[in-house]
């Protein structure tokens, strides 16, 4: 049920009308209560579309009694008309269930620079609300896909009777601040905002923040975590935590995965660092080196530009006594050759690398991908 498998929560995915290739393309979460509590991540981007200008503000007093959200446009960089379109949308939604549309938050994504159809979103708002359902989780998360090519979704349950459920799109633009793409997460925990924005942030910090697959920032990037009570159930706050970041992390696994046109899944630990934050820019600069990514795809064990792109970092770490592993063979040790490259197998879909820096006990993970034919024909053509 994906992201109705949390009590208290019904969902729809419907045709508006608003993608070119057809298919279902406007979806709507509901809290069905007894609590509204909700919180929510945005893009750093200082470009951001008008579903985030207005779902900041939606957000503010921490109460939340929908989600919609629609494919088939980013409704960025699109005026006056455009947030008028988003601020419609939330009116639509509250007609229909009978709330305020302060209480409405609103997600798009698709093509920047193009206007909705506000007639055709307006519709697709009536459709959703007639269609809503506890077991509309998986039309959901069909209807917010664009360049994906599954839906995305993960559960979790707890052994004291609350649950989580989440789904999630995204395929390029993988470069998050805060949050990534389109994420909407429900749980039938009893929690407080103020509660759910602390375990939030701190889930986001170390999955979806950790995620960069192609140095891209996306202007409509949102995760929102919706929760009902429910289940009557007042959890553990670390159990909690423990379970919505296991949910976000399955989701940028996934996210990685279904990356456009990428043939390698790419895991980068960063071991050995002064600080975390360090251990973050070391991976992070590999993650986003073209020369180290098309070398993967063409299965070269290239590590001399593993550590041509952890130089270009202010880290604290001596370059020459840098160990590089690929998967699980030490190609480095001490910033010289060390065991052939030649044993080293990229054939299978997931790369691991290990860079150990030697400087302190800190680490971090980052997940990214290759750069592809794909990739290029794909984005060449987004708006075609």
């Amino acid at each position: 049920m994906t992201v109705t498998a949390a009590k208290g929560f019904r969902a729809a995915g419907v045709t508006a009308g608003l993608k070119t290739s057809g298919g279902k393309d406007l979806a709507l979460i509901v809290n069905d209560g007894p609590n509204k509590a909700a919180a929510a991540v945005f893009t750093s981007n200082r470009a951001q579309a008008n579903p985030i200008i207005w779902s900041r503000e939606a957000i503010k007093d921490g109460t939340v009694d929908a989600v919609v959200l629609n494919s088939g446009g980013a409704n960025c960089f699109t005026g006056a008309q455009g947030f008028q379109t988003t601020h419609a949308t939330a009116e639509a939604v509250a007609e229909g269930l009978g709330t305020s549309a302060g209480d409405v938050l609103v997600c798009s994504t698709g093509l920047i620079g193009e206007q909705l159809d506000l007639d055709k979103v307006l519709g697709g708002v009536r459709f959703a609300v007639a269609a809503l359902h506890p077991e509309g989780g998986a039309d959901a998360a069909q209807a917010i896909m664009t360049t994906d090519t599954v839906p995305k979704t993960s559960t979790y349950s707890s052994d004291d009777g609350w649950s989580i459920g989440a789904m999630a799109k995204g395929a390029g633009m993988l470069a998050p601040a805060l949050a990534t793409m389109l994420v909407v997460i429900t749980t039938d925990a009893d929690l407080s905002s103020e509660e759910l924005d602390t375990a939030l942030r701190a889930a986001t910090r170390v999955s979806f923040d950790r995620l960069d697959s192609d140095g891209c920032t996306s202007t409509n990037d949102q995760v929102t975590l919706l929760a009902s009570g429910a289940s009557g159930v007042k959890p553990d706050l670390d159990a909690f935590q423990y379970g919505l970041t296991d949910v976000c992390m399955n989701l940028a696994t996934q996210l990685m995965a279904d990356a456009e046109g990428a043939s390698h899944n790419i895991l980068i630990q960063v071991m050995g660092a002064a600080s975390e934050d360090d251990a973050v820019e070391v991976g992070r600069s590999v993650a986003r080196n073209n020369l180290f990514k098309t070398a993967v795809f063409g299965n070269d064990p290239n590590w001399g530009r593993v550590l041509a792109a952890i130089g270009t970092t202010q880290a604290e770490f001596d370059p020459y006594q840098v160990d590089v592993e690929m998967n699980g063979i030490r190609v480095c040790h001490a910033g010289a050759p060390d065991q052939p490259r030649e044993l080293v197998d990229l054939t299978p879909r997931t790369l691991s690398v290990v860079i150990d820096l030697k400087s302190g006990s800190e680490s971090a993970i980052i997940l990214t991908n290759d750069l592809t034919h794909a990739y290029v024909e794909e984005n060449s053509a987004y708006s075609s």
